[in-house]
């Protein structure tokens, strides 16, 4: 314990108030400062007055209002000390949250509430009492034959697609075929100009196509590459059909250089002005790759899609593919070719086409004073052109919805200029969200 004569201390008693204020104020504030460290011992009442020239009171009243504050301690027999105490934590810096998203209208999200459980659940009593013992064990890495084969025929009627069940590759997704054909395919691959940023980074390296209100402009495609990934249905995120000619332009280029065109057909069954148009693989099955998912017409926790394959690439891509598909169950597998077998994706695909198309123009209607929506009547989303882009986002963002900037989408080395505001009318929370969008709009405008 340090006693008050060890002590270099002096204490100052000027300033405003009464003489007991001053010293009480002195006494606390060398405490807090530890100029006087817990546990130091003070000096009798009688021996500080002395010291100070001032009453013996004016000491034992300061003594006191300290003990009460719990600055100081008094111990029988000891005296007075300095209390030990406990140290405030140091200030939390507190982190300012961005404001909670209420609605999610970022791009690419279909309705999954309206995933068909009942109409599932039954495709999957069907397909596990009448599958096979053997389709439980370990299964084969190209993909159920059950699942195939229904795709073959769903795929010819639905798309136009040229193929037979053993040019069917079955997959996790989109992803999984495209790092699979990253391994096989040499030099830069070409991507459209716009498109999802996580696409391109599975992709060693890409090269940006222009992009217009007729598509991907094929006529531009190098003849030193020998790969390129387009949309042809409906172009993601403009929302442009590529033009017949321009399909054929792939076509013939693919032909040319020896290389191969990979289709992404993400939502080409969503299409409400019109009927679908079939798959540019239908030109030339040998020089075209067809890339297909459930995510888009179902859900994306499915981690179900497939590859209709040139005869070229069956044979590299199952060496690629492990023994064991971990990524694809063969239950969800035998479920889905019911699914498809049965009518049951065809009349789900019909009832979410109407809802989108219901959606959409919804939407154009809510935003026509402000901003025109670019694109075909297709897919889950909408590109509304505005030279207002960042403010809508993030004014938006502030009011608890989330879109996207159509300069999100452009390639880094594309040197197009578009403005535009993405939004997902797919989205679950699209009917609620879209009276707020639109004083989003109305407020930027």
């Amino acid at each position: 314990m340090e006693s008050w004569a060890n002590l270099d201390f002096h204490l100052d008693l000027s300033g405003p108030g009464g003489l007991r204020q001053r010293l009480t104020a002195s006494l606390r504030d060398a405490v807090r400062s530890a100029r006087l460290p817990p546990g130091t011992r003070l000096p009798a009442s009688r021996s500080l007055a002395a010291d100070l020239g001032i009453a013996r009171n004016t000491v034992a009243e300061a003594y006191a209002e300290l003990v009460a504050e719990g600055w100081l301690a008094a111990r029988q027999g000891s005296g007075t000390v300095v209390a030990q105490r406990v140290e405030p934590p140091p200030p939390v810096t507190r982190r300012i949250s961005p404001p909670e998203v209420r609605f999610d209208l970022t791009v690419s999200t279909p309705d999954v509430t309206e995933f068909p459980r009942t109409e599932w659940v039954r495709s999957t009593r069907r397909a596990v009492m009448a599958a096979p013992s053997e389709a439980f064990g370990p299964g084969d890495p190209q993909g159920r034959i059950e699942l195939r084969t229904a795709l073959a025929e769903y795929l010819a009627r639905a798309r136009g697609v040229r193929a037979d069940p053993e040019r069917i590759v079955v997959c996790s997704g989109f992803g999984g075929a495209v790092q699979m054909f990253d391994k096989l395919l040499r030099g830069p691959v070409v991507v459209e100009e716009y498109g999802l940023e996580f696409h391109r980074s599975l992709w060693k390296s890409t090269v940006p196509l222009p992009v217009d209100d007729h598509g991907a402009n094929t006529e531009q495609l190098p003849d030193e590459l020998r790969a390129c990934v387009l949309t042809p249905a409906h172009q993601f995120p403009l929302g442009g059909p590529l033009h017949p000619r321009r399909r054929a332009s792939a076509v013939e280029w693919a032909r040319r250089v020896g290389g191969v065109v990979l289709e992404d057909d993400y939502d080409g069954e969503f299409r409400y002005d019109r009927q679908p148009v079939g798959a540019v693989q239908g030109l030339d099955p040998e020089h075209v790759v067809y890339l297909g998912t459930s995510s888009k017409a179902l859900s994306p926790a499915l981690r179900i899609a497939w590859m209709v394959l040139p005869d070229r690439f069956v044979d590299p891509v199952l060496a690629l593919k492990t023994d064991r598909e971990q990524h694809v169950s063969m239950l969800d597998q035998l479920t889905l070719a019911d699914f498809l077998s049965s009518g049951s994706y065809d009349s789900h695909v019909r009832r979410m086409r109407l809802k989108y198309q219901r959606r959409r123009d919804r939407l154009v209607e809510a935003v026509s004073p402000y901003a025109s929506v670019s694109g075909i009547a297709a897919g889950m989303h909408a590109v509304l052109e505005t030279p207002h882009e960042d403010a809508i986002v993030e004014t938006a963002r502030e009011r608890g919805i989330a879109v996207s900037a159509l300069s999100w989408f452009r390639h880094s080395m594309s040197s197009d200029d578009r403005s535009g505001v993405v939004v997902s009318f797919g989205a679950p929370a699209f009917p609620r969200a879209l009276p707020f969008f639109a004083e989003v709009l109305a407020a930027c405008h």
